[in-house]
């Protein structure tokens, strides 16, 4: 386990929208905060926007002022408006921008999408709800596509919708929070609920 204190570690961005999925990162982002590593939401501006479970957030920071060089990750959430519209493009280009300057990126459900279309997912294997879900997309990865819980390819992580302790996993490990023994742990209590995972987490001091 990481333990070392939240000035160690530059902010972790959650990109929050309009019907921005409220479940797909809250295992992540829990986990990366009480592990030192400070969350600050980012909007497109910083008025507030509602999740699809109706929690209003007022983002930290507008879009057009984070720079990768001040974060440790990008994380984007699934949401509606990455099918029904291109508002969420920007987003998309950032995460570009990040993948560019070598700082990660993790994406869930529909903004897997949104990577899709802007071309990041062609070179990279990766994953998402279905593979024709992509495929509608037009984009170029097909043949990058694997059917499984979450994928991590030079720095860009990967999940559908239904695996956010997966998701949370990958993240974890690429910032190096959990490794080996305490991660397959973690994961096993929170997406098998196995009660002999909590043992090796509390001799751990993670529970």
């Amino acid at each position: 386990m990481n333990s070392s204190s939240s000035s160690d570690h530059k902010p972790v961005h959650l990109a929050v929208y309009d019907t921005f999925a409220d479940w797909e990162t809250g295992h992540a982002t829990a986990y990366l905060a009480r592990a030192g590593h400070p969350v600050r939401t980012v909007g497109a501006s910083t008025d507030p926007v509602s999740s699809i479970g109706g929690l209003s957030v007022r983002p930290d920071v507008a879009l057009d002022d984070v720079r990768p060089e001040d974060a440790s990750l990008l994380i984007l959430p699934g949401a509606d408006l990455w099918d029904t519209s291109d508002d969420l493009a920007p987003f998309a280009r950032t995460a570009r921008a990040f993948l560019d300057a070598g700082v990660p990126v993790a994406a869930i459900c529909g903004a897997t999408a949104g990577l899709a279309r802007e071309g990041l997912l062609d070179d990279r294997d990766h994953t998402s709800a279905v593979s024709f879900y992509l495929a509608a997309t037009g984009y170029a990865g097909g043949g990058r596509y694997v059917e499984t819980d979450a994928v991590t390819d030079r720095g860009l992580v990967t999940a559908g919708p239904t695996e956010p302790v997966a998701f949370a996993r990958e993240i974890l490990r690429l910032l190096g929070v959990y490794e080996g023994e305490v991660l397959d742990a973690w994961y096993r209590l929170f997406h098998d609920s196995d009660p002999q995972a909590y043992a090796v987490l509390a001799k751990a001091g993670v529970a």
